[in-house]
């Protein structure tokens, strides 16, 4: 895990599966900048859908990664992937897609 101070950390939000998920300023402009441009200036969006999502899925391929999806307008969605590490866990990427992936329900709206 990185050491990181309180300073670093862009938001951390609690989840309703009881583990809160962070970000630093650092990695969040690496997802806005390199892996998902769309979502430069959506912080809060993600924000809501880790705290308040319609739906969670685990992972099919690692069950400590979870899916979060918060519908973003008609069949669109946006997903924040985080993995979870005990009470705690954090961001590894988020985007807006039009299709919910495979894998579990673990929780629902």
């Amino acid at each position: 895990m990185e050491n990181t101070s309180d300073s670093d950390i862009l938001f951390s939000v609690e989840t309703p599966l009881n583990f809160s998920v962070r970000t630093t300023v650092e990695y969040w402009n690496f997802i806005t900048t390199i892996k998902h441009p769309i979502m430069k200036g959506k912080d809060v969006d993600v924000q809501k859908t880790l705290a308040s999502p319609d739906e969670i899925r685990r992972s099919k391929i690692d069950e400590n990664v979870f899916l979060f999806y918060r519908e973003d307008g008609e069949k669109r969605w946006v997903c924040a992937v985080a993995r979870q590490l005990e009470e705690d866990g954090f961001l590894i990427t988020a985007y807006r897609t039009s299709a919910i992936k495979e894998g579990v329900v673990v929780w629902q709206t």
